[in-house]
């Protein structure tokens, strides 16, 4: 079996690598591979490599993901998250190969209390989530063999996320603010990598026209929930726990709303992601984020010189 991956350098691409290993051929790209085209910006050039390959799995970890910046980018975050999925699952249907996509929870407009399900309306506020819902109708009206995973404050000691933005804030700052009116889970890329193998395999274990029963959307995130207020707090007191000198202590990190921090683009203050189709589906369990964010800082911080 061969699987094609595009975005082998980003958090869950990364991960991905890994996690994808024992299934089979795997050929990874990034946007600056050059012996095959895997900048999503180029649509022809993806749609070409995948008839060229000729893979049995294609996953799209890649993704416009500059959540601010997209609102004054729109056409280049639309080609990216909408437009090239679009055309990897139009390539993947003409030769009968699966596609696993990506999306996030800012597709909904983080109203209410509950956690989203899959059947809930997306209303997404920004650029960027209406490139990622727009993706999501591509790829599930174009390829009948897709997975689509929703997921939320994706993490992993590899790239930009929100721990690591707290943890240069402690650093550089005796206190900030952090928003405490956006609630979710932060879920690890790790753990996005391992349920997209584990997924794969149940579906590729199926003959064929029993395997398109899992096709669909998932909603993958972490168990539990915390607001990014707490969650920073969380961040600095292990920070802290490992010895790791900062500036601002858990006490002086603020809570603040949202409006306060004025962003270009809007995010969702409800996003909580509902996991139960995908833990029934492919029998599975969450873990809840804590353990998972530790697992993240001692990685990252005990391997940061110390001054």
């Amino acid at each position: 079996m061969k699987i094609l991956l595009f975005g082998k350098n980003g958090q869950v691409g990364w991960e991905l690598q890994r996690s994808l290993a024992p299934l089979g051929e795997l050929v990874a790209l990034d946007r600056h591979s050059t012996e095959l085209c895997g900048d999503l910006a180029n649509l022809a050039g993806i749609s070409a490599t995948v008839r060229q390959l000729r893979p049995d799995v294609i996953v799209n970890a890649a993704a416009y993901t500059a959540v601010d910046k997209a609102e004054g980018d729109a056409e280049l975050a639309r080609t990216v998250n909408a437009l090239a999925p679009g055309a990897l699952a139009e390539t993947a249907q003409g030769i009968g190969a699966w596609l696993v996509h990506y999306s996030s929870d800012y597709v909904f407009d983080g109203s209410g209390t509950s956690a989203w399900k899959e059947t809930d309306t997306p209303a997404p506020l920004s650029v960027y989530g209406r490139s990622k819902l727009e993706g999501e109708g591509l790829v599930a009206g174009r390829c009948a063999r897709h997975l689509v995973f929703r997921s939320s404050w994706v993490y992993a000691a590899r790239g930009e996320n929100f721990a690591k933005t707290i943890l240069r804030l402690a650093a550089e700052r005796d206190r900030f603010d952090v928003v405490d009116d956006q609630v979710g889970a932060p879920t690890g890329a790790e753990l996005v990598a391992d349920v997209t193998a584990h997924a794969l395999r149940r579906v590729l274990q199926e003959r064929p026209a029993e395997g398109l029963r899992y096709a669909g959307l998932y909603h993958l995130a972490a168990g539990g929930e915390v607001s990014r207020h707490a969650y920073a707090r969380f961040v600095v007191a292990q920070a802290q726990c490992l010895g790791i000198p900062l500036k601002a202590n858990v006490a002086n990190i603020a809570p603040a709303s949202s409006a306060a921090f004025r962003a270009l683009a809007t995010r969702p203050c409800n996003s909580r992601l509902d996991s139960t189709k995908l833990k029934s589906a492919f029998g599975l369990n969450l873990p809840v984020w804590q353990p998972g964010v530790e697992r993240m800082l001692n990685e990252l911080l005990m391997t940061v010189p110390q001054t």
